[in-house]
């Protein structure tokens, strides 16, 4: 699901778990494997991460509208009643000269997104709108610019002091950068109407023009991944910026009939250079350059034959918005539990407000997210799936030394039931069961064609508050 689609959707459903927009791109774009034994060896501990932070910010915070989007003359979009486009585009522009976030300190946002359990950080360096949250030297438009008033503050580089802080706390680092920008005037050029979200002209026709920008996207990519500190992951948006050609398309509809190209393989190469191993996401893209997908507010249906990542709002919004409302710690755990079960990684985003602070309702979820991970981490982290990967509420979990778990989610107010069925699935002959979170080792029953777990009233009198519970079977029968 793409945000045209998501933004329709703000306010109406939390979780959107149908597949078809997934089936439909693995059906058009095939995914490619990757080659690089770097790559594969990062996108392997990636995959041992499992939970991801991901923040969207910058000078729009300052209204609590959604991010870039507003700007774009795409007739889903809604602006305030009474003010023209132009009008409103020329006071969006401005925002820069008003941001001061001085309440904005990466040390807590990373003590936080630890305490909730997530292992590594995507952060928006740049989104649609062009406006660099690093010190860029390619364009005026960024947070240490001279009209910024933060820009005089020792944490004006955001993205860097972002990037520290989140290593500190042993992090993997992931780059936001949206590839497509709507304030430079080679992408949408200020002598022509910018109809929708795509390059303003025809590149095929504008060669020379086209090819200033794609160098100025390199530049940009050259400055983050080799100033900025050891990176883990490039994850490219705006995937409409492409190589591809769309001969029916017409202008306006979202698709225009001439390439995006910015020479992915060139760009690729050097983001590599400067990170060996580099994982690289450009999405919705297919290709080689696609390390791994991303589902955007999706849960597929079914584990996926390859790696990826489904992006998810903990409110309604991307970014800041006044009074979001907040999905239920249950609700998170829930989520990512069927996602790792089905083989995926969970980023889970939360927009800081305009002085730099995450939100206090938002704080207070993931602590209690977190409370849950601290027991039952070994359940979600560094695992891999199992079949049969899911049975109503039970998801099922492998570690890498052969530890099979499974977890049963709770439903608000239940407890643990006093017997658990695992259909299909036998303990070894000598091994042992327990509830994470007890030295209790429990008494099972096998019958051949599946196993019967006995709790302890005591046990399950004690799960009535949790969001879920996780047996560990030391080993199973194959």
């Amino acid at each position: 699901m793409q945000r045209r689609e998501f933004c329709k959707l703000v306010g109406i459903s939390a979780v959107v778990k149908a597949v078809g927009a997934v089936g439909a791109a693995e059906s058009s774009n095939p995914y490619v494997p990757e080659a690089d034994s770097l790559v594969l060896r990062k996108l392997d501990e990636w995959q041992d991460w499992k939970f991801g932070f991901m923040m969207h910010w910058g000078p729009y915070s300052q209204w609590g509208v959604v991010e870039s989007w507003s700007i774009c003359s795409e007739d889903w979009i809604r602006r305030p009643a009474g003010i023209s486009y132009v009008d409103y585009k020329k006071k969006y522009e401005a925002l820069p000269t008003t941001f001061n976030p001085i309440g904005f300190d990466p040390d807590v946002w990373a003590g936080v997104a630890k305490n909730a359990g997530t292992k590594y950080v995507v952060f928006t360096t740049k989104h649609h709108d062009g406006f660099s949250m690093f010190d860029t030297r390619q364009t005026d438009y960024r947070i240490t610019a001279p009209d910024v008033p933060f820009h005089t503050n020792p944490r004006a580089n955001i993205a860097n002091e972002v990037f520290a802080a989140f290593r500190k706390q042993s992090f993997g680092i992931g780059a936001y950068f949206s590839k497509p920008d709507w304030h430079n005037p080679d992408y949408w050029a200020p002598e022509w109407a910018t109809p929708d979200r795509n390059v303003n002209y025809d590149t095929r026709k504008y060669v020379e023009r086209w090819q200033h920008f794609a160098a100025f996207v390199h530049r940009q990519i050259g400055e983050l991944t080799s100033e900025y500190g050891s990176l883990d992951i490039l994850w490219l948006d705006g995937g409409w910026v492409n190589s591809k050609t769309h001969p029916d398309a017409i202008v306006g509809s979202g698709e225009v009939p001439w390439p995006q190209d910015i020479d992915m393989p060139g760009l690729a190469a050097l983001a590599r250079r400067n990170q060996p191993g580099l994982i690289i996401v450009d999405r919705a893209v297919g290709g080689p350059y696609e390390n791994y997908r991303t589902p955007e507010q999706q849960i597929p249906k079914t584990p996926l034959a390859y790696p990826w990542e489904t992006c998810m709002t903990l409110g309604n919004s991307w970014s800041y918005k006044p009074n979001d409302h907040y999905k239920s710690a249950r609700q998170i755990v829930h989520i990512l539990v069927d996602i790792v079960a089905k083989g995926g990684n969970y980023l889970l985003n939360v927009g800081p407000d305009a002085n730099g602070e995450l939100p206090t309702a938002a704080v207070a979820r993931l602590a209690e997210i977190g409370a849950w991970i601290k027991i039952n981490g070994e359940a979600i982290y560094a695992t891999r799936p199992v079949a049969p990967y899911r049975d109503g509420k039970l998801c099922f979990t492998r570690g890498k030394d052969g530890t099979f778990y499974a977890i049963y989610l709770l439903d608000e107010g239940e407890i643990a039931p006093g017997t658990l069925r695992l259909k299909g699935i036998v303990p070894a002959r000598a091994a042992t069961i327990h509830l994470l979170g007890s030295e209790t080792q429990l008494k099972w029953k096998s019958d051949g064609a599946g196993t019967s777990i006995a709790l302890p009233e005591t046990l399950c009198r004690q799960t009535v508050d949790d969001y879920a519970v996780s047996l560990r079977i030391s080993a199973i029968r194959h």
